[in-house]
């Protein structure tokens, strides 16, 4: 097990307040809440942002870079985007001075707003690299083609709207939320297709959670198969923008009602 390492000094950390120290070549969010001390990794689980420069408002801290939320206690996920803890840490306080201990594994406990199920998926490495994988070879294909068949909005003429529910097939394969209500969809773009007759080429502006976002190339690739699956689609152009970044502010009602946030 890992040893206690002096950290910080009682007064060089305000009640309330925070810092970032190092513990064993590791960079952790010191925090001092109610004469309690408290101590996180400082990496996002979503996307590796610092935790100790965001916002802490009782015991829980906001990632500066998309707004997820962490139980500063415990290291467990409040609020989308992050669906995983962060590794929370032994913390003891001998006369002036501050003492950290790193634990092994991050803890599972705490007030979690939601409990998912985590699906292992491939690492894109930007947002160019998800846009470039081939469709066949993300996971779900079968399934996505089945629910676009199955879709009443695969019968219905060709427009945004019905592109729209269409997408709402195409779910974030850990969160369980279609795309469309998560805020991913940025704009939909119908014209008609220059080699076929009564088709149209369909272009999507789609965001991601994250430039790294993990579930990026299955998204992309069950966009295409869903919209390619309507008798007047040509073809499906999937475009990543990353500006403005994405916000869990974009979700709709019914994706906080899914996800237990309130």
């Amino acid at each position: 097990m890992a040893e206690f390492v002096k950290v910080a000094n009682v007064s060089e950390v305000p009640d309330p307040g925070k810092t970032l120290v190092e513990v064993d070549g590791e960079m952790v969010a010191l925090f001092h809440v109610d004469g309690q001390w408290h101590a996180i990794d400082d990496v996002c689980t979503h996307d590796g942002g610092p935790l100790a420069d965001g916002e802490l408002r009782n015991h829980t801290i906001s990632c500066p870079r998309h707004g997820a939320k962490f139980d500063i206690r415990t290291g467990a996920a409040l609020t989308m985007p992050a669906i995983r803890p962060t590794r929370a840490h032994d913390v003891k306080v001998e006369g002036a001075t501050v003492f950290v201990r790193l634990r092994e594994e991050p803890g599972s406990a705490g007030p979690a707003a939601h409990a998912l199920p985590i699906q292992a998926t491939g690492t894109a490495g930007s947002a160019q690299v998800a846009a470039s994988v081939p469709a066949a070879a993300t996971p779900g294909a079968a399934t996505a083609s089945a629910t676009a068949a199955a879709s009443p909005a695969a019968g219905q003429p060709l427009c945004e709207d019905a592109v729209r529910e269409l997408l709402k097939d195409v779910k974030d394969p850990e969160l369980f939320v279609n795309i469309v209500d998560l805020g991913l969809i940025y704009g939909v773009t119908l014209s008609p297709a220059a080699d076929t007759g009564g088709k149209q080429h369909v272009a999507i502006d789609m965001t991601m959670t994250s430039p790294a976002c993990p579930a990026g190339p299955q998204l992309i690739g069950d966009t295409k198969r869903v919209l390619a699956a309507h008798p007047e689609v040509s073809a499906v152009e999937v475009r990543i923008v990353m500006d403005p970044p994405w916000t869990p502010d974009r979700m709709t009602e019914a994706a906080r009602d899914q996800l237990g946030i309130f």
